[in-house]
């Protein structure tokens, strides 16, 4: 028992990762030698007992070893970064560029761009992107739109190569974050123009990342209208256009997404590995918070979506607690409520599945009260719950508050 409360978290991991697979440590042990390109050394079951009670860590030989047995990247599992959130709004810009956001704002209105001002609007930028998993999105839409009509406006003004391409990289981001909040919010028809708008912006930069996170867009709008088929081509041409980036981590996570709810369990670890290897070869972000950029925590979010489809209700369950844990501020908040609101109705799921009516109608209950949603992804994934409870529970009526609860919740407001 002193074991369990003393050990640090990336050796509750290990022991967690390995009890949700049923292995014994042997079985983890053989697993490695499997995934190692090299003969490993004798008593390795004996330093793997060591590692799991936490009284020594891994080195940087065997932890991408370990991470690919779990099928995760290794700063999911042996680091636990939470680097300290830079400050927001004029705080930002005064630290890191001199000047606050009614001087940046003047100094467009007066044409005055300078490279100090550019760089100035880019961690402006960059700041609303981070603002997208947890600002109230109907603020975040207005204050995105006024900076896009300020950024556009700077277009038509005499700027030198390297800044028309700063400007049309900052119209790029602006237009990406709006059109994923009018998505968001039920703005259908609006989120596609947006969507179509930034890929020509980026194709006119020549920026890889914009584009790849266009066919992005495209891929999460088909998976959450049910349109699998185009949900993969979408994630494809994404990852041809932006190859060796993070956003194509994010396209075979969706990749991995539709697969899976096609009934393809071959292609879905297949997709995920892909995805795995390339967020294992690339460094810690600056800004993980960056909507638009995925940082090694996320990796346990598309594993719980595609566990939970294929009905691995145990390993499901220990990547959605995973996707809390990492999330929860010490006042018990969340810094990525949608992350986290997802793992909920996950947590629901296996609970429905395994006879838990009361913890399934909580955990759905609790991720339907989360204000900060995305009503398409939302409804997707509590379609799932609301389904094994109709299909267990036909005659509760708690099974009937929950499916008219998630209707009101996700129903288009605009």
């Amino acid at each position: 028992m002193s074991d369990d409360v003393e050990r640090p978290v990336w050796a509750d991991r290990l022991h967690r990762e390995r009890q949700a697979r049923g292995w014994s440590q042997a079985d983890v042990v053989a697993a490695m030698r499997t995934f190692s390109e090299v003969p490993l050394p004798g008593g390795l079951l004996d330093q793997w007992k060591r590692w799991e009670r936490g009284r020594n860590k891994p080195d940087e030989f065997y932890r991408p070893i370990i991470a690919a047995v779990f099928g995760t990247v290794v700063d999911s599992i042996f680091d636990d970064p939470r680097p300290p959130r830079l400050a927001s709004g004029d705080e930002l810009l005064i630290a890191r560029s001199g000047m606050d956001t009614h001087e940046l704002v003047q100094r467009i209105r007066q044409s005055s761009v300078t490279d100090g001002t550019l760089d100035a609007l880019g961690l402006t930028v960059e700041q609303l992107c981070c603002d997208y998993g947890s600002a109230n999105p109907a603020t975040l839409i207005e204050e995105s739109r006024n900076w896009l009509s300020q950024v556009t406006r700077l277009l038509g003004e005499r700027l030198t190569l390297s800044q028309h391409r700063d400007v049309l990289d900052s119209a790029s981001w602006l237009t990406l974050l709006v059109g994923c909040l009018e998505y968001d919010t039920g703005q259908v028809r609006a989120a596609e123009a947006t969507r179509a708008a930034a890929l020509q912006l980026g194709m006119e930069s020549e920026n890889p990342k914009v584009i790849g996170w266009a066919h992005e867009m495209r891929a999460w709008f088909a998976l959450t209208a049910g349109r699998y088929r185009e949900v993969i081509a979408a994630a494809q041409a994404g990852q041809d256009a932006a190859a060796g980036r993070s956003v194509s981590v994010q396209l075979l996570g969706q990749e991995a997404k539709a697969w899976a709810r096609m009934g393809n369990h071959r292609n879905v670890v297949r997709a995920l590995e892909k995805g795995r290897v390339l967020l294992d070869s690339l460094p810690y972000p600056e800004r993980p918070d960056n909507h638009f950029v995925v940082d090694p925590d996320k990796f346990d979010f598309y594993s719980m979506d595609c566990y939970r489809l294929i009905g691995d209700n145990t390993l499901a369950e220990m990547h959605a607690r995973e996707v809390i844990r990492k999330n929860q501020n010490p006042d018990g908040t969340s810094s990525a409520p949608m992350r986290s609101g997802e793992a909920q109705l996950t947590l629901g799921v296996v609970a429905a599945r395994n006879g838990d009516l009361d913890g399934a109608i909580e955990y759905g209950s609790s991720a339907l009260a989360i204000d900060r949603r995305s009503q398409f992804s939302l409804y997707m994934v509590g379609s799932e719950l609301d389904e094994v409870l109709r299909e267990r529970y036909p005659t509760e009526q708690r099974t009937q508050e929950f499916h008219d609860q998630l209707i009101a919740v996700t129903s288009p407001t605009t």
